[in-house]
């Protein structure tokens, strides 16, 4: 179950950083209501995909690397329950996003109470 959490939150987060990244101006007019996007617009997404593909390549390496793997599992609780933490504070101030920003704090919320579970189960 540890592994198929690391390797599900790794893969995971890859494919969004790359639908994010390779092509920012192709991608994001398409499922997110982003029309105006110039260099730095694109700077910020490029970013952000090396930053998840960054973390996403511990999550999958942990997996494989027992010595890791608690600490790939804090990681990825820290990262979701930040990414949710500011999605809940945008949907209060800003209103609800597009279903798909729903869908991914769904799976952020979804895969913090399931890293805490793991957590628990190995602390037995």
């Amino acid at each position: 179950m540890v592994k198929f959490f690391l390797l599900l939150s790794g893969l995971g987060l890859s494919v969004v950083g790359l639908s994010y990244g390779i092509s920012p101006t192709g991608i994001l007019p398409k499922v997110l209501a982003i029309s105006d996007i110039g260099r730095d617009l694109s700077h910020v997404f490029r970013a952000l995909m090396c930053l998840y593909l960054g973390i996403s390549t511990f999550w999958i390496a942990a997996a494989f690397k027992p010595a890791w793997t608690r600490p790939a599992i804090i990681s990825v609780i820290l990262f979701m329950a930040g990414l949710a933490s500011g999605r809940i504070f945008s949907i209060a101030v800003d209103g609800i996003p597009s279903p798909l920003l729903l869908v991914y704090l769904a799976l952020e919320l979804g895969l913090v109470s399931l890293g805490f579970y793991i957590l628990a189960k190995q602390g037995e």
